[in-house]
C-alpha cells in the first residue's frame, strides 16, 4: 500500500467490492467450483516473494549505532538510534525532566505505585553519578514489578475470572495463571521460555506444575456453556486460540483469514488452518458442559493421584454397599418405623420412581440414614472404619494435588483438521496439517510424531516462534514494551506489523532492540534497563510549537508524552496516599464495593457479588474479580480494556461518568476519608503540615505557596460553611467535626486533579 503511513482508507468503491465478495452465493460443500482450492500448492501459491519483502518479515540484523554530533546526551544506544533522527531535521531533544518528576514517572511506570515522600527524598539526596541506575535496579527488584507489568500480559491474554456470555460461569482457579504471570515477571523469566510454558507447558521435557498452570493461557477467553450449535463453538474456540495467537506473539491478523484468504495480508486460509490444526488436539476439562479445573503435576503425580483417586473410589463403594444393605435390612422390617409408602419409594429403581416417590425418598433420606447408623451391626461398623482408614492412609500417602484451570490432550493421535468453506464448520474442505505461515517460513518446521501423551505440535510451534531466525516474536515484545514505557510503540499498532500496519518510525532501533533482547538472553529486565536507563526516557514533557507543527504525534521521540495512568495506577494510588493498601499478594481474587444499583439488573443480585471485605478489597487492583457481564464500575468507566479478546493498548476516554465516579463514587469518597484521617494522625493540629504531607503523599512534592494558600483558604471556607448548614440540626455540627470533614473534602478534590491521574 502506498504512503508513509500504510493506512487503509477505504472507498466508497472499495467497500462495494468487498460487500459483493461477502455477499456472494456460497459455494455448497459437495458440488466445488472450478476456482475453490483442492490442495495446499492452491494456497502456497498466492504468496509471492515480493510478499517476503516486506520489512517485518525480513530476518532481525543488528544495526550499527549511528554517530551523531552531539555525543553529550547519549547514554546508551537508544539515545543514539533517537538523535540521529533528530539531528537531520536539525532537531534537539526536550531538557530533561527533574529528578523528582522522574522518580514518579519510574515508580508509576515500573511499579505501579508513586514513591513515599522518604523513597523520593533518598533519591533526591543521592548525589552519586548512578543514582537512577541504582533506582531502577531497585524497582525492578520489587515484587510489585510483577504486579504492574502482568498486567499488560494479561490485557493482551484477555483475562477475565468469569466464561462471559449469559451465566458468565467463574472459571475455576484462573487466577493460579495470573499468579504464574506476575512470577514469572519477578523472576525474569525470559520470554522465549515465558512463550514455551504458555503454549506447550505439558509438552516440555521439564515439564512441571507451573508450566502445566501456564496452559490456562488457551481457556482465558470467553466460553459459551450453552451453544445454538457446537460445531459452530468449537471452531470459535480454535479461532479465539489462533486469533490470540497469532496477535500477541507475531503481531499478525491471521483470524482474518478464517473464511477467505486475507484480503490484505499475504496471509492465506490454510495458514489460519494450518495453526488451527496445532491446536485442535487440546480439549477443556468439562463435565457435560460444566467448565472444569483439574489437578496440577507432573506425570508422575497426576499418575499417583489417579491410582489413588481409584483406589478411594473402590473403598468408598465398599462402604456404600455395606450401607445399602443394611439400609434394605432396615427397610424390609416390618417395624422399620416407615410409611409404607415411603418404603415402597426407597426400595423402587430410582429410574422407575414417579414423581411422588421421588419426593418420598428426598424428604426421608437423612432419617433414613441416621436410623441406619443407629442399628448397623458390629461387623458392618468394623468394615466401614477399616475402609475409612485405608482412606485416610491413602490421602496422606499421596495428598491431593493443587487445582488450576488449563487444557489438556486426552490422546496423543491428533484429529483430522480441515479447511472450513467460508469458515463454518459444516463445510470441510482440503485437510489442513499442522504448519506455520508460509510467509513467514522459507520451509514449514518439521513436526516430530507425536510421544506417548501429546501430538508435541505446540512444542514445535513453540520453539519455532522462540527461534532467533522467527522474524516477529523479538521485534513484536520489543515494541510492546516500549509502548508500555512510552505509551506509543516504535510500531503504532503493536498488533499488526502486516503490510496494513504502521511502518515502525525507527526501524534501525527496533531491530537494534530485538537482536539486543534475543543476545541478552530474552531477558526483558535487561530491555527495561536499557530504556529506563537512557536519555530518552528521562526528557521532560515540554512542548515546543515548533516542533508539534511538523511532528504533532511526537513520532521522532523528541520530548517524553502525557500519559494518564490506567484504572488499576489509579485506584492503587489513592489506596497507597490514604495508607489502606493492603499488600497481600497471589491467591483468589477479591471483590471491590459494587453499589446495589450496579447489581439490582442481574438475574441473582443476592448472590452475585459477595459481601463487602473493606481489607480485602484494599489489595491492589490486579487482584480484583474480573466478571465479563459485570465489571465493577470505576473499573469499567476508566478504560478497563475488552476482555473478550486480546488487547494490545489501553483506550483513554474523557468522558462525564468518569468525573462522576471520581468525585461522588463510593470508592473515591471512602479514600478521602481515609486519608483525611491519616493526615491528622501524622500532622496533627497544623492545617498547613497536613496540606504539606497530602500535597507530598499524592503527588510527590510540597505545594506552592499559592496553592497552600488556596487549599487553607478552602478548609477554612468549608469549615464554616458545613457548621453554619447544621445549626439547624438537633446535633450541630461541632467545629472539630466540621474542620476534619472539610479536610475529607480537600483530600477528594486532590483526588480529582489532574496531576493525580497524569502523574508528571
Amino acid at each position: 500500500m502506498p504512503g508513509s503511513d500504510r493506512r487503509f482508507r477505504l472507498t466508497i468503491g472499495k467497500m462495494a467490492v468487498l460487500l459483493a465478495s461477502l455477499l456472494a452465493a456460497p459455494v455448497r460443500a459437495d458440488e466445488p467450483s472450478s476456482d475453490q482450492p483442492t490442495g495446499p500448492a492452491d494456497y502456497d501459491s498466492k504468496i509471492s516473494d515480493s510478499d517476503r519483502e516486506h520489512w517485518a518479515f525480513q530476518p532481525v540484523r543488528r544495526p550499527a549505532v549511528p554517530a551523531v554530533n552531539d555525543g553529550r546526551w547519549i547514554r546508551n544506544p537508544i539515545d543514539a538510534f533517537l538523535l540521529a533522527k533528530l539531528e537531520e531535521k536539525g532537531w534537539s531533544p526536550a531538557a530533561p525532566a527533574s529528578t523528582p518528576a522522574l522518580v514518579r514517572r519510574m515508580y508509576f511506570d515500573v511499579n505501579g505505585l508513586p514513591p513515599t515522600p522518604d523513597e523520593l527524598a533518598a533519591v533526591v539526596n543521592d548525589r552519586s553519578a548512578d543514582a537512577i541506575e541504582k533506582l531502577v535496579d531497585e524497582l525492578l527488584a520489587r515484587p510489585a514489578y510483577g504486579e504492574r507489568w502482568g498486567r499488560h500480559w494479561l490485557d493482551l491474554v484477555r483475562y477475565a475470572e468469569t466464561n462471559g456470555y449469559e451465566r458468565d460461569g467463574a472459571k475455576p482457579h484462573v487466577w493460579r495463571y495470573r499468579d504464574y504471570v506476575i512470577n514469572s515477571f519477578n523472576a525474569d523469566k525470559s520470554f522465549d521460555r515465558f512463550l514455551l510454558e504458555q503454549l506447550a507447558g505439558d509438552e516440555l521435557p521439564d515439564a512441571s506444575p507451573e508450566t502445566v498452570i501456564a496452559l490456562g493461557y488457551y481457556r482465558l477467553g470467553p466460553w459459551d456453556d450453552e451453544p445454538a450449535d457446537p460445531a459452530e463453538d468449537r471452531s470459535d474456540q480454535l479461532d479465539d486460540m489462533v486469533a490470540t495467537t497469532s496477535h500477541v506473539f507475531l503481531g499478525l491478523t491471521l483470524a482474518c483469514a478464517r473464511c477467505h484468504n486475507h484480503k490484505f495480508e499475504p496471509l492465506t486460509t490454510l495458514d489460519y488452518y494450518r495453526l488451527t490444526a496445532i491446536f485442535n488436539p487440546l480439549q477443556r476439562f468439562q463435565a457435560g458442559r460444566a467448565d472444569l479445573d483439574a489437578p496440577v503435576g507432573n506425570a508422575a503425580q497426576l499418575a499417583a493421584l489417579a491410582e489413588r483417586d481409584k483406589q478411594i473410589g473402590e473403598l468408598l463403594a465398599k462402604i456404600v454397599s455395606v450401607r445399602d444393605a443394611a439400609r434394605q435390612t432396615l427397610l424390609a422390617l416390618s417395624d422399620s418405623g416407615f410409611d409404607p409408602a415411603v418404603v415402597a419409594a426407597f426400595q423402587a429403581k430410582p429410574e422407575e420412581r414417579t414423581p411422588e416417590q421421588t419426593t418420598l425418598v428426598t424428604q426421608n433420606t437423612k432419617a433414613l440414614d441416621e436410623k441406619v447408623s443407629g442399628t448397623l451391626p458390629e461387623d458392618a461398623r468394623r468394615h466401614i472404619a477399616e475402609c475409612e482408614r485405608a482412606i485416610a492412609e491413602l490421602k496422606r500417602q499421596t495428598p491431593d494435588l493443587p487445582r488450576a484451570y488449563y487444557v489438556y490432550e486426552p490422546t496423543p493421535v491428533p484429529p483430522t483438521t480441515h479447511v472450513l468453506l467460508r469458515g463454518k464448520a459444516t463445510r470441510p474442505g482440503i485437510v489442513a496439517t499442522p504448519g506455520v505461515p508460509v510467509v513467514l517460513a522459507s520451509r514449514q518446521p518439521e513436526f516430530p510424531p507425536p510421544s506417548n501423551t501429546s501430538t508435541q505440535r505446540r512444542l514445535t510451534l513453540a520453539r519455532w516462534l522462540a527461534s532467533p531466525d522467527n522474524p516477529l516474536t523479538a521485534r513484536v515484545i520489543v515494541n510492546r514494551v516500549w509502548q508500555f514505557h512510552f505509551g506509543e510503540g516504535l510500531v503504532r499498532t503493536p498488533s499488526d506489523f502486516g503490510v496494513m500496519g504502521h511502518p515502525p518510525t525507527h526501524p534501525e532501533l527496533l531491530d537494534y532492540l530485538a537482536a539486543e533482547l534475543i543476545r541478552h538472553g530474552w531477558s526483558l529486565k535487561w530491555l527495561h534497563r536499557q530504556i529506563l536507563t537512557s536519555s530518552a526516557y528521562r526528557m521532560s514533557k515540554k512542548w515546543r510549537d515548533d516542533y508539534g507543527a511538523s511532528d504533532p504525534e511526537n513520532r521522532l521521540w523528541w520530548r517524553f508524552p502525557y500519559r494518564r495512568l490506567e484504572v488499576e495506577a489509579i485506584r492503587d494510588a489513592m489506596l497507597s496516599a490514604s495508607g489502606r493498601l493492603n499488600r497481600d499478594m497471589f491467591g483468589p481474587a477479591m471483590y471491590p464495593y459494587i453499589p446495589k444499583e450496579a447489581l439490582a439488573a442481574n438475574s441473582d443480585p443476592d448472590k452475585v457479588w459477595p459481601d463487602f471485605d473493606e481489607v480485602a478489597a484494599s489489595r491492589r487492583t490486579v487482584y480484583a474479580f474480573i466478571k465479563r457481564s459485570l465489571v465493577v464500575p470505576m473499573i469499567e468507566v476508566l478504560d478497563l480494556c475488552d476482555t473478550t479478546r486480546s488487547s494490545a493498548k489501553r483506550a483513554v476516554t474523557s468522558v462525564a461518568p468518569q468525573a462522576l465516579t471520581l468525585f461522588n463514587g463510593h470508592f473515591v469518597n471512602e479514600q478521602a476519608a481515609q486519608f483525611a484521617a491519616r493526615l491528622e494522625r501524622e500532622a496533627p493540629d497544623d492545617r498547613s503540615s497536613q496540606i504539606d504531607r497530602a500535597y507530598q503523599l499524592a503527588f510527590s512534592r510540597v505545594p506552592t505557596a499559592a496553592e497552600r494558600g488556596t487549599a487553607l483558604d478552602f478548609v477554612q471556607q468549608e469549615t464554616a460553611r458545613l457548621m453554619e448548614e447544621s445549626t439547624s440540626a438537633s446535633q450541630p455540627l461541632g467545629e472539630a467535626a466540621a474542620r476534619h470533614q472539610a479536610l475529607v473534602q480537600l483530600c477528594r478534590v486532590i483526588f480529582n486533579m489532574n496531576e493525580f491521574v497524569y502523574p508528571d
